[in-house]
C-alpha cells in the first residue's frame, strides 16, 4: 500500500486481519522488519488510543517512532492555495511537508473536521496536502471523514468473536450500527468509515439505524439497510456498534438528544444476545449505560486493545514492499 487514508486503499481485508491476529499471538513476528526506519505521528487534534496503539505497533515492527503534536508544540499550519500568511497561521504545509517526508519513511496524520463547511470537510483537504507534498507513504489516523484505522480494529474483533461462535459457519452475522445520544456534535468520521469498511468486507447482514435527519452519505452506507425504528434494526443482531453523529444534510447540527436511543439491557434482550461496540472514548450513561459497557456483552476492552494489532499490520504491509 502507498497509502492508507480508506478501505478503498486495501486490496485484501482478510489479508489485513490475518496479519493482525498473527500479530496478536506473537507481538514480536516481524521486529526487524521496521530496523532503521522511522514513523512520524503528527497531531492537529488529540488522542489517546489512536496514538498509544500506533507507537506500540510500529515499535514492535523495530521502528522508531516520533511523535509530534502540532496544535500544541509547533506553527500553525496554512493549508489553502495561494494563500497571503499575514493571519494566525505562520507555516505552509508546502513547506512543512516535503520537510517531513525528508526526515520519515512513513508519516502518520490526525486532523478532525470543523463541521461548519461540509464541501472543506468532504474534499480531505488536509490529509491530500500532506500526501501530495510529502513524498512518503501517508496513514490516516482519523481525518475529516474517515478512520479507517478504527474500522480495520473492528472487523478484526467481529472476526475475532465469530471464530468463537460455530452458527457463523453456516450464516452471516447480523451487525447493527446505532446511533447514540450526545451533549455535542459529533463527526460522522467513525460511522462512515464503519460503514465503508463492512460493506466492502461484505460478510454480513448490515443495518443503520439513527433518527430521522441523521442520513449519512450515501457514498458510505449503499448497501445497508437504514432504518429509523431501533428497535426493530436490533431485533436479532449478532453485533450492535454505538455511535454518535451530527448531521450530514444539516451539517454538524444535533438535530436529536433523545436518550431513548442509548443502548440498555432492555434493548439488548432484542438481540441475539448481541456483542457490543464502541471505539471510546465514550459518555457512560448518554451514549452507553453502565449495566452494558461493564456487562459481559460488551467487546469495548477488546476492541480498544486490538487497536494495536491493526496499526502493526498496515504499518508492516506498508513498509514489505512485497506485500500487497
Amino acid at each position: 500500500m502507498k497509502q492508507f487514508i480508506s478501505v478503498k486503499d486495501v486490496t485484501n481485508i482478510d489479508a489485513l486481519v490475518s496479519k493482525a491476529l498473527a500479530y496478536k499471538k506473537q507481538p514480536l513476528l516481524d521486529k526487524q522488519l521496521g530496523a532503521h526506519k522511522r514513523i512520524g505521528l503528527l497531531f492537529l487534534n488529540p488522542s489517546l488510543r489512536t496514538r498509544l496503539s500506533t507507537q506500540v505497533a510500529a515499535q514492535n515492527l523495530g521502528m522508531e517512532p516520533i511523535v509530534f503534536n502540532v496544535d500544541k508544540e509547533g506553527w500553525a499550519l496554512e493549508f489553502a492555495e495561494g494563500a497571503i500568511m499575514n493571519g494566525t497561521t505562520v507555516e505552509h504545509v508546502k513547506d512543512a511537508a516535503p520537510i517531513l517526508g525528508n526526515y520519515f519513511d512513513i508519516l502518520c496524520i490526525r486532523s478532525f473536521p470543523n463541521l461548519q463547511d461540509r464541501s472543506v470537510d468532504y474534499s480531505e483537504h488536509i490529509i491530500h496536502q500532506f500526501i501530495k507534498y510529502a513524498g512518503v507513504p501517508i496513514v490516516s489516523l482519523e481525518s475529516a471523514t474517515l478512520h479507517p484505522l478504527q474500522s480495520l480494529t473492528d472487523i478484526i474483533t467481529i472476526q475475532e468473536s465469530m471464530a468463537l461462535n460455530p452458527i457463523f459457519k453456516s450464516r452471516k452475522p447480523k451487525i447493527v450500527l446505532t446511533w447514540a445520544p450526545h451533549i455535542k456534535p459529533i463527526p460522522q468520521c467513525v460511522a462512515n468509515s464503519f460503514s465503508e469498511w463492512i460493506n466492502a468486507w461484505g460478510k454480513s447482514d448490515f443495518v443503520i439505524t439513527h433518527p430521522k435527519g441523521y442520513e449519512l452519505s450515501t457514498d458510505y452506507t449503499k448497501g445497508a439497510q437504514i432504518m429509523h425504528d431501533q428497535d426493530a434494526a436490533l431485533k436479532d443482531a449478532d453485533f450492535v456498534y454505538v455511535k454518535n453523529w451530527s448531521s450530514y444534510h444539516e451539517y454538524g447540527k444535533v438535530l436529536n438528544t433523545d436518550s431513548q436511543w442509548m443502548l440498555t439491557n432492555e434493548k439488548l434482550a432484542l438481540t441475539q444476545d448481541a456483542k457490543v461496540m464502541h471505539c471510546l472514548p465514550v459518555r457512560r450513561n448518554v451514549e452507553l449505560s453502565d449495566a452494558i459497557l461493564d456487562g459481559p456483552n460488551s467487546m469495548v476492552t477488546q476492541q480498544a486493545s486490538n487497536r494495536v494489532w491493526a496499526a502493526q499490520s498496515v504499518l508492516s504491509f506498508m513498509t514489505f514492499k512485497d506485500q500487497k
